[in-house]
């Protein structure tokens, strides 16, 4: 859609507020609300708002900061009020000078797609988010209750939960995502909505609205969704598995290449040697938060180990099934990243590793087919040279910040203002007592 279209749409569908929207460093969406008649304006000109209080944005000094709309992303949210309904648009952020600004996650994305657009190249990615839904335990909502009781793609006519998930997979169909199911995950409480990939800009986005709306349609039902990566203990944790694939201007799909016994190109085998290179690094924006390593534990399918493999889940990237005459469905699967990782920066890490791969031909390690990496002692992984993901939200601090690769093309500034947060939330995990603490050690010490 263009400017005058997205006005047409507004008046057609009745809309009466508009959010323009954009994320923090960690993720956070923030947005400015206007009006139908503050459209045409904003649209041709931008909208203008102070940066200084945005973590990761600018200093006082610096906050002059000009929202710049992307009439593509216009959707209605269907869960508003009818009377006074609601859509979004994301939004791109440019300083004054009218300079795209370094801090924008989603600017940091556009301008590393750049490396793969030039060479008319799409980079595809088929995220796959998982949440848990709960009840409320209290007024305070600390503890939460599982909603439901059903497994791994449990079915139950008369499962309050599958009716909350279908009414999730409605408003995500209308604003725009191409969702293709929907079902129980392995824990109580877990589930997954699945949509189509999309290139990776478009994913991200898809992300960030499928994580608002699951939230805004269980706040109906007075249900708390989660997308932490590790609520309970001693269940199955909350990935964000993204399914990736480079395709060229023909729609040819670069990954794949019929002669091979794992039907993958060299393209592809390089870029999968980049990310396993990278991947202790990719962790602290993979995985981003202290509860993260929580769910990167041996035991539960999350990976640990890096390597790669077909079919294998204890491999950090796997390359699922071939289907003969289906070429286009050829891609490599990262099992790392959890939903609590802002997308624009996970993506944009993803293809920076796979791509240094690419570019410097890195040799790629033989898979781990046949293996269960869990079942392996340590000195049987170190004899095989299979390296481990941070034990530690400040274990993957510590690889990141002396990543070169990855520091040099996020940038100073997402960089610094990521550092900053990280370390902050370190700090304060560090110094908080738990209540194991509590039950382990108050009557014992």
């Amino acid at each position: 859609m263009d400017n005058k279209e997205v006005i047409s749409r507004v008046e057609k569908d009745g809309v009466k507020f508009i959010s323009l929207q954009f994320t923090d460093v960690n993720g956070t969406v923030k947005s400015v609300d206007i009006t139908p008649q503050r459209l045409p304006s904003a649209l041709e000109e931008g909208i203008w708002f102070d940066g200084s209080s945005v973590e990761g944005f600018a200093r006082v000094q610096e906050s002059d900061m000009r929202l710049v709309l992307d009439p593509q992303t216009y959707a209605v949210m269907p869960w508003s009020n009818s009377e006074l309904k609601r859509a979004r648009v994301f939004c791109d952020i440019y300083r004054p000078n009218g300079e795209p600004f370094d801090g924008d996650p989603r600017g940091t994305l556009k301008r590393i797609l750049q490396r793969v657009e030039k060479e008319g190249w799409t980079f595809n990615i088929g995220p796959e988010p998982e949440f848990f839904l709960f009840k409320r335990n209290g007024d305070t909502g600390i503890h939460p209750v599982p909603y439901d009781v059903g497994g791994y793609f449990d079915f139950s006519s008369r499962d309050d939960a599958t009716q909350v998930r279908n009414e999730l997979m409605y408003a995500l169909d209308a604003m725009g995502l191409d969702v293709e199911m929907g079902h129980h995950e392995c824990a109580r409480g877990q589930h997954e909505i699945d949509f189509r990939y999309a290139d990776a800009l478009r994913a991200a986005d898809n992300v960030i609205t499928m994580k608002y709306t699951v939230k805004a349609i269980a706040a109906k039902y007075n249900l708390i969704a989660s997308f932490m990566p590790k609520p309970i203990y001693g269940v199955s944790g909350s990935g964000m598995h993204c399914h990736q694939s480079l395709f060229d201007a023909d729609g040819k799909n670069l990954f794949y290449e019929a002669e091979d016994e794992n039907h993958i190109s060299e393209m592809a085998y390089r870029f999968i040697a980049g990310q396993l290179k990278h991947a202790r690094s990719m962790s602290a924006i993979m995985a981003p938060t202290a509860n993260s390593y929580k769910r990167l534990v041996p035991g539960y399918e999350a990976p640990v180990y890096i390597g790669w493999a077909q079919i294998n889940r204890s491999a950090l990237i796997r390359l699922p099934r071939y289907t003969p005459g289906r070429s286009k469905s050829v891609r490599l699967e990262l099992r790392c990243p959890d939903p609590a990782a802002n997308p624009y920066l996970a993506f944009a890490t993803m293809l920076v590793a796979g791509l240094d791969g690419v570019e410097n031909e890195t040799p790629c390690p033989a898979p781990l087919n046949n293996i269960n990496i869990y079942d392996l002692a340590k000195e049987e992984r170190e004899e095989k040279g299979i390296g481990e993901l941070p034990g530690s939200l400040a274990e993957a601090m510590q690889e990141f910040e002396k990543n070169d690769i990855i520091q040099n093309a996020l940038g100073v500034t997402i960089c610094d203002a990521f550092s900053r947060a990280k370390w902050t939330e370190v700090e304060e995990y560090r110094t908080r007592v738990t209540d194991w603490e509590v039950q382990r050690y108050l009557e014992v010490a």
